[in-house]
């Protein structure tokens, strides 16, 4: 289990934005008591959340260009 200071260096984020998006529940997280901890597991789904695919849709039509005469 990894404290929020120790999580944060493994996820090379501030430990303050951690510490906001566990107490929203927006990532995964694991309270023990009142302190605040995160496993292999809960570091391993953030990493995935955060992954974004490839934008892939149509693309825009070349600008059309009026005649040169």
């Amino acid at each position: 289990m990894y404290t929020p200071a120790e999580a944060s260096r493994v996820l090379q984020v501030r430990e303050s934005w951690l510490r906001k998006k566990a107490a929203a529940r927006v990532i995964p997280c694991t309270f023990v008591g009142r302190h605040l901890r995160f496993s292999e597991g809960d570091l391993e789904e953030i990493i995935r959340s955060g992954s974004r695919q490839p934008v892939t849709g149509r693309r825009r039509p070349p600008a059309r260009r009026g005649r040169g005469l």
